[in-house]
């Protein structure tokens, strides 16, 4: 049986790592390659390294931050932020990582996904998706012009800074369709607010993919991950702050998957 994976997520802002509140109010939890490196004692599956202001910076991702957090982790790590090109890919994998995501360059051309996929395999190619419920109709009288008719979860770029017409479900599809090897999935509504994954926006991509989907957004006590992986139908549980500030470890939340029967990787 496939183990379910726990991963910490480093949201990376000038090479330090930081967490906000559904992508705003921003503070400061310590230095990237400390982190990740206290991360593989601890036993996570994995590691994602974002950096969130690459895309709206119009840079690219720091090649050297990227190289001291490999250089401290065993087990396999994502890479994302700015990330335009084949070209970019392939130096991030150079760099030590083993698997890149891409976010708002593949949305401005899907023909990304397709020809990552078919340089570097898609096993490399995670795509990621910032993505926010339509269901509030307060949102939808003031910004009128930002909503797509019928669209249940709509897909943002820029680190969640710019909306776009994108259905979350259709966009999840046509990604794995052109090549992507696994989907990280971010619900901008829920997170930092430890209430829960969004597990309807989960379970919707789920059902609708036959790649691993990655939950985030939203960890705030155990049962969220039990949750996220039996309702939601996730593959694996990303959570950044609770494991950022000594709320949970890694340990815990996979000795209680454990508990209720999920099958994981066991802490050495």
């Amino acid at each position: 049986m496939l183990t379910r994976r726990v991963i910490p997520c480093l949201d990376v802002d000038a090479g330090r790592v930081v967490k906000g509140v559904s992508f705003v109010d921003i503070r400061d939890a310590g230095d990237p390659s400390a982190l990740a490196a206290f991360y593989n004692a601890e036993g996570a599956d994995e590691l994602v390294f974002l950096d969130i202001t690459a895309s709206s910076d119009a840079r690219n991702i720091m090649v050297e931050v990227v190289e001291k957090v490999s250089s401290e982790v065993f087990i396999p790590l994502t890479v994302g932020g700015g990330i335009r090109s084949i070209d970019n890919m392939r130096k991030m994998l150079e760099a030590g990582a083993d698997k890149v995501s891409i976010n708002t360059a593949a949305i401005i051309n899907p023909q990304l996904i397709e020809e990552c996929a078919k340089e570097f395999g898609s096993q490399c190619v995670v795509l990621a998706m910032d993505v926010k419920r339509n269901s509030d109709e307060t949102t939808k009288r003031n910004n009128p012009s930002e909503i797509a008719e019928g669209i249940s979860w709509q897909v943002y770029t820029h680190g969640g800074r710019k909306p776009t017409t994108l259905d979350a479900t259709q966009w999840a599809r046509r990604a794995a369709e052109c090549g992507a090897g696994e989907l990280l999935v971010t619900s901008m509504d829920a997170d930092g607010q430890k209430t829960g994954y969004d597990n309807d926006l989960l379970s919707s991509i789920s059902d609708s993919v036959t790649v691993p989907v990655i939950a985030s957004g939203g960890a705030g006590a155990l049962e969220h991950f039990y949750d996220a992986l039996v309702y939601g139908k996730s593959d694996a549980v990303l959570a950044a702050s609770l494991f950022h500030f000594g709320e949970l470890r890694v340990s815990e939340v996979k000795s209680y998957l454990s508990d209720r029967g999920i099958p994981v990787r066991k802490v050495e």
